[in-house]
């Protein structure tokens, strides 16, 4: 019975313990690009892909700055898939 008890505590506490890292995920708000703004990037963290098709599309920069702060960036940029043939 003891023993019984035992694994059904661990087991919750295993699933409790889990549930945990979730809660405490921050979403990064999107910040959306201008020129006149200006960047401090000490760290690129990702960019997304750049699709293949041939018209302006949306891609997206994560990066740390120079106080440690995490920023998302979206910007727009020319797709792969333009060729001058």
């Amino acid at each position: 019975m003891k023993a019984l008890l035992t694994v059904l505590l661990c087991g919750l506490c295993a699933h409790a313990m889990a549930d945990e890292p979730s809660a405490d995920v921050v979403q990064t708000p999107v910040e959306h690009y201008s020129y006149s703004q200006h960047l401090d990037i000490a760290r690129v963290v990702s960019i997304s892909a750049v699709p293949d098709v041939c018209e302006v599309v949306p891609a997206r920069m994560t990066y740390d700055d120079s106080h440690g702060h995490r920023h998302v960036l979206e910007y727009r940029v020319l797709g792969n898939g333009c060729s001058n043939n």
